[in-house]
């Protein structure tokens, strides 16, 4: 193993520390579970969960959570994203791919967009007005 700088031991750190901020559910308002269950996993929740940590990194999202939850019973359309975020019906996508993660954070999470092709479940139409 070779061995690290003291700048490169300092870059792990802050990044770690971002890392675990993440998780810090404290002054984050936008949630984001990936069903991780045996089903979601054989489906390629993994690479849904990498692309949705990437996104977020790429876009210094400060505000939002994830977490990993085990089968949300929609194993019919894994992987699943359920996304929690201020001013939007909580929301949960079905058969989310890296590329279809990405879009989710660029378009859900942050234009406040929903994107209905991939919408399995959302609140009533009457909800949603009220809520807007």
């Amino acid at each position: 193993m070779a061995k690290m700088t003291l700048a490169q031991l300092k870059a792990l750190r802050d990044d770690k520390k971002k890392e675990i901020n993440r998780r810090d559910t404290d002054a984050h308002d936008v949630t984001i579970i990936v069903g991780m269950g045996t089903c979601g996993i054989a489906a390629g929740a993994k690479d849904a969960m990498s692309a949705l940590i990437d996104e977020i990194k790429e876009h210094e999202l400060d505000n939002v959570t994830i977490k990993q939850t085990g089968c949300m019973g929609l194993c019919h359309s894994e992987p699943t994203v359920d996304i929690k975020a201020p001013g939007m019906p909580q929301t949960i996508y079905g058969n989310v791919d890296g590329d279809i993660a990405r879009e989710i954070i660029v378009k859900h999470v942050i234009g406040k967009e929903l994107i209905s092709k991939y919408v399995l479940d959302r609140p009533a139409s009457d909800i949603m007005k009220e809520q807007n």
